[in-house]
């Protein structure tokens, strides 16, 4: 098997050259990376990877604590988004690394564990809130991070979002040019920025037609409590003719409380959601909803992290991607997916 000294005496470069190639550093020509690189690939050479972590000291791995139960990760859209961060960051040699922690102590002490070992070199910090004690602490130990998602902080920090706001406004007024005039939201809890931002797009559609938006139920983002609001709605008073419910899961368990009332999804009341998860093509009817380009996102997400790693903040430090809309059958809709 070739080693990195015979590689750089074919290349007839230095070993210096080979090793800052094969790791990725832009102060290498990218024709010499290149170059470099098909001849690795050509060799059969494997580089060390004890020794590159040395070499470079770093550990090498990106860390994602996911605040939930341990063990249980009940976001389908993560699953997605996990595997395109980690392919994106083994192409330049980190690994990631997925751990589960309750909100609160158990997660903050997950954070310390982090920071006190050095055991990543960076973080992605996920279901940011909007005042979120996390970015505070890791830009305090000056840990690098990314998150997904915004938050309140005026500090400087890099982040990878989608435009809830603006999707949620247009998902509204397309159920107010339908005819609706009760369209109600079932909203999560309001201290996740991507709840508050899309309970906002809501309510400026809604204002923008001249319609009352009192009609807002804030509920965990399950299909049990979806269930739960939408009976409760749809048993009281002034019953709504449109639920924009904040994610995929509430919209799912909503469109199970409007059948057990014996109406109709898509003809008596129109449902919709956010995230696009699989399961949402299977509904009766299927949700119509909405979602990010879940790669676009995740390379963006593991680029930054690269960045922030290897050469500090980049010059555009958040992005914000606009949303891709699935019209189906739930909300009464011409189908467009």
């Amino acid at each position: 098997m070739a080693s990195l000294r015979s590689l750089a005496s074919d290349l007839g470069l230095s070993i210096t050259t080979v090793s800052r190639a094969l790791d990725g550093y832009e102060d290498v020509a990218a024709a010499t990376r290149e170059r470099v690189s098909k001849a690795a690939a050509a060799a059969g050479y494997r580089p060390n990877s004890a020794a590159r972590r040395l070499r470079k000291g770093s550990s090498e791995t990106v860390a994602l604590i996911m605040p939930t139960e341990p063990g249980r990760f009940y976001e389908p859209v993560f699953v997605e988004l996990l595997a395109v961060i980690g392919e994106r960051l083994a192409s330049r040699h980190y690994d990631l690394m997925l751990l589960a922690a309750r909100p609160g102590a158990e997660e903050v002490a997950a954070y310390r564990r982090i920071i006190k070992d050095r055991r990543a070199d960076a973080c992605v910090v996920v279901r940011t809130r909007r005042h979120d004690p996390r970015i505070a602490m890791l830009q305090d130990a000056g840990l690098p991070f990314v998150c997904h998602g915004r938050t309140e902080t005026r500090a400087p920090y890099a982040f990878v979002d989608g435009d809830g706001e603006a999707g949620f406004r247009e998902v509204t007024a397309r159920m107010v040019a339908l005819g609706h005039t009760r369209i109600a939201h079932l909203a999560a809890p309001d201290h996740f920025t991507f709840a508050e931002l899309r309970a906002r797009g809501w309510h400026m559609a809604m204002r923008a037609a001249g319609l009352s938006d009192d009609i807002k139920v804030m509920c965990p983002s399950s299909e049990d409590a979806g269930e739960q609001a939408a009976a409760a709605l749809l048993a009281g008073p002034g019953r709504p003719t449109a639920l924009i419910c904040a994610t995929d899961r509430i919209a799912i368990g909503a469109l199970r409380a409007v059948q057990a009332a014996g109406l109709v999804a898509g003809r008596d009341i129109a449902v919709t959601g956010h995230d696009n998860i699989h399961a949402s093509r299977f509904t009766h009817p299927a949700l119509t909803t909405m979602e990010l380009d879940v790669r676009s996102v995740g390379e963006c997400l593991a680029d930054k992290l690269l960045h922030l790693i290897e050469r500090g903040m980049p010059d555009t430090p958040g992005d914000i991607f606009a949303l891709r809309h699935c019209r189906r059958a739930s909300s009464g809709e011409t189908e467009t997916d």
